[in-house]
């Protein structure tokens, strides 16, 4: 099942018409009618999480790299859903890398790193972060985050004014987010493991 098959199927399982998936994406209808359509073939990272959120199912699962019990349609590796990192929206497709979780680390995908915030954590560019897909984390933990339309990988601290989001390298600086620009920002899942890069 190709994955505008799989977008079709979810939304129709979960009682949806195509109006109220485009409303919950913040798309045009007929935008999410091209995603059903398979017109629109690549889609960004952030969008497949978003459907993933919505229809409460793994993104792998919405890709096809993992059947509807969870198993992984590589034996029993991850899907390297794209890099992290600030910069432009990354796109998913369906031809893509995997990777064998470390030592049994429960996680739904996993996400190649780009740049340097995260060195003081033992994460460098080129490294794959596995992640847990869950909403929240506790404070000080390393997290997936949807800024707007681009992930990144930061610490995390959540108070009642505000988001802040913390690089392991003192070159960055704080991010902060208000409770009023919080509305633009999600957690997309807590970084379990990291896979080194070597080189």
């Amino acid at each position: 099942m190709k994955l505008h098959e799989r977008i079709k199927k979810c939304r129709l399982e979960c009682g949806m018409t195509l109006l109220e998936l485009a409303n919950a994406l913040g798309v045009r209808e007929a935008t999410a009618q091209r995603y059903e359509s398979g017109e629109i073939k690549n889609l960004k990272q952030t969008t497949v999480l978003e459907m993933a959120r919505i229809f409460n199912c793994s993104p792998s699962y919405l890709m096809g790299w993992e059947d509807n019990e969870g198993k992984v349609s590589e034996g029993n590796a991850l899907p390297l859903l794209g890099k992290i990192a600030a910069g432009q929206p990354i796109l998913a497709t369906e031809d893509c890398e995997y990777f064998s979780p470390i030592n049994d680390t429960k996680a739904d995908f996993c996400l190649k790193v780009k740049g340097d915030s995260m060195i003081g954590a033992g994460i460098k560019d080129g490294d794959i972060v596995f992640i847990r897909k869950q909403d929240s984390v506790d404070d000080g933990e390393i997290a997936a985050v949807l800024v707007e339309d681009e992930a990144t990988l930061k610490r995390v601290y959540i108070t009642d004014d505000a988001v802040t989001l913390i690089s392991e390298n003192p070159k960055y600086k704080p991010m902060i987010y208000t409770k009023k620009q919080c509305k633009n920002i999600r957690i997309l899942g807590k970084a379990v493991a990291c896979h080194t890069n070597l080189n």
